[in-house]
């Protein structure tokens, strides 16, 4: 037979282990879950980027390449490009 002193060594090394698997289960899960956190967050910013940079380009694709101004009061009003725009449009 196994003397009680042995026992109680064995038992207690056995919950200890357990109580450590816990305790460093739950390190290790509260690290991901912080990880997965900041992967998320970064993840929308760089959607957010990708968005900008789009809205960006799409605007830039609208904008007409002439860019002929019509207000006579502006300062860079030129006549001579309004009437050759109009010349092309006609």
């Amino acid at each position: 037979m196994v003397s009680p002193t042995v026992n109680v060594a064995r038992y207690s090394a056995l919950f200890a282990g357990v109580f450590y698997g816990f305790y460093h289960r739950r390190t290790l899960q509260a690290a991901h879950n912080e990880h997965k956190v900041q992967h998320a967050a970064h993840d929308r910013e760089h959607l957010i980027a990708e968005a900008k940079e789009a809205w960006k380009n799409k605007q830039v694709a609208a904008k007409p390449s002439d860019d002929v101004i019509t207000d006579p009061e502006d300062p860079r009003f030129d006549l001579e490009k309004l009437i050759a725009k109009w010349e092309k449009a006609a």
